[in-house]
């Protein structure tokens, strides 16, 4: 390929492929930043059948149970009574093997909810990591390309992966997480879930809370071995799905303690950190975690093509009383999970029975389209109209968040204690010294298959930058596998 700069689809020269166009440093996105969203776009039509992430699933039905009185923080209805129950569909996936890869290897696990409120649908999108590798979604099919198979090999290469965690120190906290105990779970049913992102609620009164979600497995944190989990994947690939659909099968249902940490709009400006960039958490020192309520799995779906490959989840599929927040990674998700499926499975997605309201109709005035089932027979496609057809409520989903500034390519406002170091070394930290020995011995690896001292020097520095005893334990470790 000629070097010269980078440009568009259409030959223009992209200004900035680092952050995406905001209003004002914290504000959301905008839709005239087209570099973005063409590159989404592009993206999502990659692949074609499979999901191009998130592409080897298994999912089960159950229900989520209210176990708390939540109305002072949001007036969703399916949060508003204790003991209410709402019907839900669970996927969980790996993130960059393909449909038929192993499920026991070292990857982050998709935690894709979908609450069938009477509301509508509520899809929570999440992983069973509290965060993930970057932060600003014109970035995330660059990282994606880095885990995928190489074009030329043919096969995930340390060089990329390495070149390009580091060349973006905010992923150090994500790998910390990936290369501990936790990066293979034993089974889906012993690993925590999260939504990762920060949400809003509100309230009747319209007030603004942002939430971070926390799926707390009742079943214990069990893990893998790099060695255990790669005689699992020779022996059984479809481990983790053979184990999810036999314990339901069995009547041992499994489930999750559900707990929010909640931040008062106020604070959010001053908290010592980012409060919306996912490459961090909220210290529950902080925030306390609140238990409100118990999610269980108890049916298994009857058609896995139907109901788990052409299962969809948005995370802008929202309710009344629940809404996003300026997170990046969460405003890119809001476009590009749509997009996704209306390109592979079809503009009528939502028409099919995983993904169709439960309690309330649709009323849209979209027709027509691949698999269109006719639903609206002869009601005008119109609004507004004279002949009795849906009409506006009037009352946005979620309240309205103040920006300011110039448009442009803004880095996200800094915090007191914001650098991409800092949680990665609290978390080392609070590891045994077992625990940190196969962190350790895990990154090295992987680390040294790189061909280029400087990639693999690159990557040791951003640890040491987390923690001096994990930077010096880590370059001796990869320094001896590449002796």
């Amino acid at each position: 390929m000629t070097q010269g700069p980078l440009t568009t689809e259409a030959g223009a020269p992209v200004a900035d492929n680092q952050n995406s166009e905001t209003a004002g440093a914290g504000g959301p996105m905008l839709i005239q930043d087209q570099a973005l969203l063409e590159k989404l776009a592009h993206f999502n039509r990659e692949r074609i059948p499979e999901r191009i992430v998130h592409a080897r699933g298994a999912g089960a039905y159950g229900t989520f149970t209210l176990t708390r009185d939540v109305s002072q923080w949001t007036r969703a209805r399916f949060l508003s009574e204790v003991g209410k129950q709402t019907e839900t569909f669970l996927r969980f996936s790996t993130v960059a093997g393909n449909l038929g890869s192993a499920d026991a290897v070292r990857d982050p696990r998709g935690f894709a909810l979908k609450f069938y409120t009477e509301d509508g649908n509520y899809d929570l999108v999440g992983n069973n990591t509290p965060v993930f590798f970057i932060k600003d979604a014109i970035k995330f099919p660059d990282f994606i390309h880095t885990q995928k198979r190489d074009p030329y090999t043919g096969s995930q290469e340390a060089d990329n992966v390495w070149d390009f965690w580091g060349l973006s120190p905010e992923s150090t906290h994500q790998v910390t997480w990936l290369f501990g105990d936790r990066g293979i779970p034993a089974t889906l049913r012993h690993m925590n879930g999260y939504g990762s992102h920060t949400y809003q609620w509100n309230n009747e009164a319209g007030e603004v809370f942002w939430v971070k979600y926390h799926f707390k497995t009742d079943q214990g944190i069990k893990n893998l071995t790099t060695d255990e989990a790669n005689r699992l994947s020779g022996v059984d690939p479809d481990s983790h799905q053979r184990d999810l659909r036999e314990s339901i099968e069995r009547g041992e249902f499994p489930s999750w303690t559900v707990q929010v940490q909640i931040m008062p709009a106020a604070e959010a400006a001053t908290y010592r950190f980012n409060p919306f960039d996912l490459t961090k958490v909220w210290p529950h020192a902080d925030y306390p975690p609140i238990e409100i309520g118990k999610l269980e799995l108890n049916r298994n779906p009857e058609n896995i093509f139907a109901e788990v490959e052409q299962s969809i989840f948005s995370p802008a599929h929202f309710v009344p009383g629940i809404g996003p927040s300026p997170d990046k990674m969460l405003q890119g998700r809001l476009f590009a999970y749509g997009d996704a499926h209306r390109y592979r499975v079809g503009i009528n997605a939502d028409h099919l029975p995983v993904n169709r309201p439960h309690a309330t109709e649709a009323r849209t005035n979209s027709r027509d389209g691949y698999l269109y089932d006719g639903r609206h027979k002869g009601g005008k496609n119109y609004e507004p109209n004279s002949f009795g057809g849906p009409f506006q409520t009037d009352r946005p989903l979620w309240q309205p968040t103040q920006v300011s500034g110039a448009t442009g390519h803004h880095e996200a406002p800094s915090h007191a204690e914001d650098n991409d170091f800092v949680q990665a070394g609290d978390l080392y930290r609070k590891m045994t010294q077992d625990e940190k020995e196969r962190l350790v011995d895990n990154l090295a690896q992987f680390i040294a298959k790189v061909s280029r001292d400087d990639i693999a020097e690159r990557a040791i520095d951003n640890f040491r930058r987390a923690d001096g005893d994990f930077g010096k334990r880590l370059e001796a470790a990869v320094q001896a596998r590449r002796a």
